[in-house]
């Protein structure tokens, strides 16, 4: 944590299933303080999150209420309150957040924004919607594909500051399985990735995306019987899962313009995947678009607690 005793004005939380985050703003938008936490939802019950919270902020706050705006899955039913999805077509630096009711400290002015749900395919994202909008703050008159890989990455079609539609893979999520849990994870131990292998893995999933479970079988198998590196086992595996999600995703992106925000390094992955199909995407770090984001949406509010 730094800053100590720092009144903010208001309060940007970023609130995750396995982190808390927080950014105390000061009355002229600059950055006072952070702080953060492993205080997840995951890991608190309904009753612990306004302790979980003023535990990380309390040295930020004065004697009257301080306006906190909240994006993740402190909105979701297993979360402090559940804030209802708004449908798509949407723009994200519209939402209305929704104050918590539960609040017990008169210090503690809690709102959440919402996420966003799509009924055909049915869909729903929360957190990515703000880091949306801290895009579209950056670029706000963007037309095409954001890519927001991750453990659920998230293709996005946006045009005229709205969220016309998206689509999720679980690609994330299916590496960390099959790299911690299946038998796989005796051959992929390594912290890098062979750029060759990725790149041949990426193509070859592609072109017969319905050979995928035969194809992660011998990833073992190979290194089994030929004594394949970790390096180029792990870059398989990950090629083999992205390109799966390019050959699903493939109407999203095709022909599209495409940015792709997220950690350095996967972003990184994706932009060389996509490149491979010909596809110019521009890679950014996804690290200050949730602040970005939620300094753009309590802006955009009218309501007197949030200016």
């Amino acid at each position: 944590m730094s800053g100590s005793s720092t009144y903010a004005d208001w309060i940007a939380v970023d609130w995750g299933t396995t982190h808390l985050r927080a950014w105390a703003i000061g009355k002229d938008g600059s950055l006072r303080a952070t702080a953060s936490s492993d205080a997840g939802m995951g890991k608190l019950s309904r009753d612990g999150f306004e302790p979980a919270l003023l535990d990380l902020v309390k040295d930020w706050l004065g004697s009257g209420p301080t306006p906190i705006l909240a994006c993740g899955m402190v909105g979701a039913k297993q979360g402090w309150q559940e804030a209802p999805y708004a449908s798509v077509p949407a723009k994200p630096v519209e939402l209305t957040p929704m104050r918590v009711t539960a609040a017990s400290d008169h210090r503690l002015e809690v709102f959440i924004v919402p996420g966003l749900s799509q009924a055909t395919p049915p869909n729903v994202m929360r957190g990515e919607e703000t880091q949306i909008a801290g895009f579209l703050a950056l670029e706000p008159d963007f037309d095409g594909v954001l890519c927001l890989p991750g453990t659920h990455t998230k293709w996005v079609h946006l045009s005229a500051g709205e969220v016309v539609s998206f689509q999720t893979a679980m690609t994330g999520e299916l590496f960390d399985l099959l790299s911690r849990h299946s038998v796989l994870r005796h051959t992929v131990g390594s912290d890098t990735l062979d750029p060759e292998a990725f790149a041949e893995a990426v193509s070859d999933t592609l072109s017969r995306p319905e050979r995928l479970a035969q194809g992660l079988f011998s990833i073992r198998a190979d290194a089994t019987l030929n004594g394949t590196g970790a390096s180029v086992s792990r870059a398989r595996l990950s090629g083999a899962l992205i390109g799966a999600e390019l050959a699903a995703t493939r109407p999203y992106w095709l022909g599209q313009q495409v940015v792709v925000a997220g950690a350095p390094a996967l972003a990184d992955l994706y932009a060389r995947a996509l490149a491979g199909q010909g596809v110019s995407a521009r890679a950014l770090d996804a690290g200050p678009l949730t602040l970005a984001g939620l300094a753009r949406i309590r802006t955009s509010q009218t309501e007197p607690s949030l200016t």
